[in-house]
């Protein structure tokens, strides 16, 4: 089932008959047309929607509105908001992206605003979009996701975004670039003239320019306090006494004002505001459900007449909303006078908005009212689609808000609280979920377990879903033992799963086959992970999940690559990249990783450059085009082509991104990145630091071997390579020796060729060490036969300048004549490669650069300090650097000398 729109949050805001004109303000707003984005941020009662709604009456440009509210904090709903309000202007636009969103298996955000921002440059016609009350958005995710749509806007289109609170998005940049119009509260403040319009043609009062001139200093110009005191002084008798009194901050004016206000109505019309008070939006029949009166459009329609705060959001006055502010003192009179009343009131909302098929704000109301059995039994019937639609993050709110002891009595529930724990990575909870669920099981069967009938003291909503539990529970169980590693519950679970779905249900049996795969990946057996893996995704496809196939792959590609067969895992990746370019934009989940994974064999085949094209290619699609480990495993990715390069600091910048970004997920981690930088220090001689990481790892020559820590112990063998000095009785040299012998058995038993290849040439050059050079020479032509069929290349350039010298050797006695010629060619190639800024200068660290290019722009050094969230000192600690290993002395002749060494 689609994702229900309300219409009521695309209207563009009705004008009030009698408005006052703010030509200044209109005249900014005219004059940031040309830029991408107009930010109108102040606080509540500055007329910021108000200012907005007569700008767009007046351009001649089509305008999308979208009046955000709490609901829009789910990134899949912010989207299919925002295609919804574009639609208004252009019915057809985005249909593909706002059906991959409502699929089974939408990709992430960031794909699909590459699409929709494909589909907008479409539109010929320059175009405004506003996003109102941007606030009440919270998640990193959809700011990210904002971040990514303003800086690739169509030159065509502009937006708009009112807020009380500046929105995380690069605002510094922006400005900096001259991408950003800005009105803030001292903009938006009602001068005396404007005032003395307002309290005349608004509000039909008569007062004196010294009265006027008063309250708008009392004021300072805030439009909801101008309004506040215009409705009390609306048949006061004391004018000048009333003003004399106003005083105090904008809450307690408020405070004030509004107790004047409810104080001065009719108890009906005090009664219906104070109720209403509640609700988000507003009709006549719920308001009339709220209230248990009748009449309610009427009222609201007197309301808006008599200039109550009331805000119609449609073009028929459907729909109304209280200004926020004054919806907010209204609900806080009600607690205080009638706290009895508050729980009674939502509950009547929810009621409505279950009946209307409005589930979220049925349930938001419930949990609202405390009314903890009924929001559960919503929340259990929302389940199915929250999971079909990724809503996953809003599941988890509403869930987390229940009482515990519900689920002890729900297992439909529990596991559906258990799939939303999974999904956010809160894996020690998992399990006291399921084993909540497990009491109403029957799993005394001997291989397919059954759901008992609901019982009297368990309660169920959903029959479908109860039935389907035994299995769900077995997957959920199997996919948490495979991220904690533990490979018997993970078969165990996995297996349970085969037990008890039926044939036809691929979905199912090939989430089981896949995680059978993963736990032989883990143990080493690549060959049976992958067959059970490849067998496992071909069923996710049989079942329409072709995203998670797609994705699946480079699991199939990386397996390989450990087999050592490249070609095989290149042609995995290619043929899954035909597979998604056929399905057309927005580009699939799991796309950006292919490209990554070609990009790293690529790069081991030495095509640095076509390595570099698929990072370029992967990012352009978007960080979340791919798994959560896919911004991790591209730093990783560039980092081994900065090494290859000869930028060692680069590529140590690189990796402790990657560390910092990594995501634990179902694969398992066989290639940690604190193995990597390791490898990097052993590079750089800081062998210190080398051996400081294996004792922290706890790892040794004498430790049972296995193929999780296969990386690591090969890792350790090149740090006890590189403290040897050479001795034949070197302690180092023969620890290494002695771990490397015993790995290479290993790897051979597993069949993983990669590791093959790599222990012998480590094998080589320990030999050559010893100054064996015939054994030496064996161990390197064992590791040719089996690189030269698969293009290895950086396996023997990594390791020069001593690999040149057993290359040259092999030369001699005819070992692999050409591969070792080819070798030989890029060894050469390699030792040429050093870049500029190593040869010219004392290398720039990554922060330093990105200060340098912050050189090149208007900021000034706090605004530098605030784009990078640095401390001014530190920020004058890098620039000093930078002068210093520039050998300049400002910030102009350091920009100026960074171009002449290309550092840009």
């Amino acid at each position: 089932m689609p994702t229900p729109i309300l219409t009521t949050k695309l209207y563009l805001p009705r004008l009030r008959p009698h408005v006052v004109n703010r030509p200044r303000l209109i005249e900014r707003l005219n004059e940031g047309l040309h830029r991408k984005l107009t930010l109108i941020s102040a606080p509540a009662g500055f007329g910021k929607t108000t200012l907005v709604t007569a700008w767009v009456e007046g351009i001649k440009r089509p305008t999308a509105w979208l009046s955000l509210d709490e609901g829009e904090n789910d990134p899949t709903r912010f989207l299919i908001y925002l295609i919804a309000a574009v639609q208004t202007i252009a019915p057809t636009l985005g249909e593909g992206v706002l059906r991959a969103l409502q699929s089974s298996q939408p990709p992430p955000p960031e794909a699909m605003l590459t699409a929709l921002l494909n589909d907008l440059a479409s539109i010929k016609d320059p175009f405004v979009l506003v996003l109102d009350d941007y606030h009440v958005v919270v998640p990193q995710s959809v700011d990210l996701a904002l971040t990514y749509f303003v800086e690739h806007l169509p030159p065509h289109m502009h937006l708009v975004i009112t807020t009380r609170e500046d929105p995380h998005l690069p605002l510094a940049r922006l400005r900096a670039r001259g991408h950003l119009t800005e009105l803030r509260a001292a903009d938006l403040r009602f001068t005396s003239s404007e005032a003395a319009a307002f309290f005349t043609q608004v509000m039909g009062l008569t007062l004196s320019t010294q009265d006027i001139a008063r309250l708008s200093d009392r004021t300072e110009g805030w439009i909801a306090g101008l309004q506040f005191a215009a409705l009390s002084l609306q048949g006061h008798q004391d004018v000048p006494g009333f003003i004399q009194a106003f005083a105090g901050d904008h809450r307690y004016i408020v405070d004030y004002l509004v107790e004047e206000v409810l104080q001065r109505q009719p108890e009906p019309v005090r009664n219906f505001l104070l109720q209403t008070s509640i609700l988000d939006r507003l009709s006549g029949p719920l308001c009339d459900a709220v209230t248990g009166q009748e009449e309610g459009g009427a009222q609201l329609e007197a309301l808006e007449r008599g200039n109550f705060f009331v805000v119609p959001l449609d073009d028929t006055r459907h729909w109304y909303r209280y200004h926020h502010l004054f919806a907010d003192v209204l609900a806080a009179h009600l607690l205080v006078e009638r706290p009895e009343q508050v729980l009674t009131l939502h509950r009547r909302a929810s009621e409505w908005y279950e009946h209307h098929g409005l589930a979220g704000d049925a349930i938001r109301h419930a949990l609202t009212a405390e009314d903890f059995e009924r929001a559960a039994d919503l929340v259990e019937l929302a389940i199915p689609e929250m999971r079909r639609s990724r809503q996953d993050a809003t599941l988890l709110g509403w869930l987390k808000a229940l009482p515990d002891e519900l689920f002890h009595f729900r297992p439909v529930l529990s596991v559906g609280y258990a799939y939303a724990l999974l999904a956010s990575g809160e894996l020690e909870a998992v399990h006291a979920r399921l084993r909540d669920a497990e009491r109403w099981l029957d799993t005394t069967a001997d291989t397919r377990a059954l759901a008992l009938a609901p019982s009297t003291e368990m309660v169920v909503m959903d029959e479908e879903e109860f039935r389907q539990l035994p299995a769900l529970i077995a997957v959920y169980r199997a996919a948490r033992a495979q991220v904690l590693g533990d490979v018997p519950d993970t078969i165990k679970y996995a297996r349970r799963v085969l037990d008890l779905v039926p044939e036809e249900d691929h979905l199912g049996r090939g989430a089981a086959a896949a995680l059978l795969g993963l736990a032989s990946w883990v143990s080493g057996d690549l060959e049976a992970a992958h067959r059970m893996f490849a067998d496992g995704i071909a069923s996710v496809q049989m079942a329409g999940n072709i995203s998670d196939a797609i994705s699946g792959t480079i699991a199939l590609a990386d397996i390989r690559m450990a087999q050592g067969r490249l070609h095989e895992a290149m042609r995995t990746y290619e043929r899954s990249l035909q597979e998604a370019m056929a399905l057309g934009e927005p580009a699939l989940r799991g796309t950006a990783d292919l490209y990554v994974g070609m990009s790293e064999l690529h790069r081991e085949q030495n095509d640095l450059d076509a390595a570099e094209q698929c990072l370029l290619k992967s990012k352009e699609l978007g960080e979340r085009t791919g798994f959560p480990q896919n911004r991790s495993r591209w730093c990783v990715a560039l980092a081994r082509i900065r090494e290859a390069q000869g930028d060692l600091d680069g590529a140590l910048d690189l990796l402790h991104e990657a560390e910092r970004l990594y995501v634990r997920d179902f694969f398992p981690n066989v290639r940690p990145v604190a193995a990597l930088v390791t490898r990097v220090w052993v590079a750089q001689g800081r062998l210190g630091e080398a051996f400081s990481w294996a004792r922290e790892q706890g790892l040794s020559i004498e430790d049972d071997l296995s193929y999780l820590r296969e990386f690591e112990h090969i890792t350790l063998a090149r740090v006890l390579l590189a403290r040897s000095k050479g001795d034949r009785a070197d302690r180092s040299l023969l620890e290494a020796m002695g771990l490397l012998s015993r790995l290479l058995k290993a790897a051979q038993e597993g069949e993983r060729t990669g590791s093959v290849i790599e222990i012998l040439v480590l094998q080589a050059l320990a030999y050559q060490m010893q100054g064996d050079i015939s054994a030496a020479l064996m161990a390197l032509q064992q590791a040719l036969s089996l690189a030269e069929p698969e293009g290895y290349v950086r396996m023997f350039v990594d390791v020069a300048p001593p690999m040149t010298v057993l290359l040259e050797g092999a030369a001699k006695h005819g070992i692999a004549p050409n591969y070792v010629r080819q070798l030989l060619t890029a060894l050469d190639s390699a030792s040429d490669r050093t870049p500029v800024k190593q040869v010219l200068i004392e290398p720039l660290s990554k922060r330093e650069l990105e200060v340098l290019r912050l050189f090149r722009t208007d900021l000034n050094g706090p605004e530098i300090a605030d784009e990078l969230v640095v401390s001014l000192n530190t920020l004058r600690t890098h620039t000093k650097n930078i002068y210093s290993k520039l050998g300049v002395t400002n910030r102009r002749a350091a920009v100026r000398r960074a171009e002449e060494l290309d550092l840009f």
